[in-house]
């Protein structure tokens, strides 16, 4: 392997850990495997710690690639529980307020759902990296500050109802770049006439890139750890 000429390397990541947890470990692992004190590791496409799943990581040069491959299409099976709000819109923090669920059918969410599909503007959480005035926007609403987010426009090519109990749904969601899969529980919660919140969420796909293709933290620092790299003669020296 060749870890400063640039390799993607596709992680499955763990529930509670940060992607910056996931990038430092890989990170310690390129830089002890090739002796240096220094190098750029970065990932396409940040994933909240209560979410699991696709997650890419490139090193040195590869890095270039970061934009490019975080653009493609996404794919998730989210949890929605119904019936109450959080402010982070999922379980980062406690119910806010609660709702009412007994008109809420099948039907109603399978009609519901097709309304999302398409083009559609949506209001980042609160408790996101969006920047306001220069600062980010989850560090503001951690402090307790109100945050006005503006409307994005983003792509929802397909929501299908996994699963359905009136008080928690499952769906499927293949969606563009900068969806917020926190956020479309809320539009969801707020179109059934009630309230909604995330309880759980997988990423499946990015690009070609499914999550049966990638290998969960442990196993990648291993393979780091075991690989045959090839090195510039400047370091062959050091």
């Amino acid at each position: 392997m060749n870890f400063i000429a640039g390799e993607i390397l596709y992680i499955d990541k763990p529930l509670g850990w940060t992607s910056f947890d996931a990038v430092k470990r890989l990170r310690g692992a390129v830089m002890r495997r090739i002796g240096v004190k220094k190098f750029k590791v970065g990932h396409a496409g940040t994933l909240d710690p209560l979410a699991t799943g696709v997650m890419i990581v490139c090193t040195g040069k590869a890095t270039k690639r970061i934009e490019e491959l975080q653009a493609g299409v996404k794919e998730y099976v989210a949890t929605i529980a119904l019936g109450a709000t959080t402010p982070s819109f999922d379980l980062e923090t406690k119910i806010d307020a609660t709702y009412p669920v007994d008109h809420i059918d099948r039907a109603m969410v399978e009609d519901v759902l097709k309304t999302f599909v398409g083009r559609i503007e949506q209001v980042p959480p609160a408790y996101s990296a969006c920047k306001v005035d220069g600062k980010r926007a989850y560090s503001m609403a951690r402090k307790g500050k109100e945050v006005e987010l503006k409307p994005k426009v983003l792509v929802i090519d397909e929501i299908e109802l996994l699963d359905y109990k009136q008080t928690e749904i499952t769906v499927r969601v293949v969606c563009s770049k900068g969806t917020y899969i926190r956020a479309l529980a809320r539009d969801i919660g707020a179109a059934l006439r009630s309230g909604a919140h995330l309880s759980a969420l997988r990423r499946t796909r990015v690009g070609d890139i499914t999550v049966d293709r990638c290998l969960s933290v442990d196993e990648a620092a291993d393979m780091i750890a075991n690989a045959e790299v090839e090195m510039p003669e400047d370091l062959q020296c050091n």
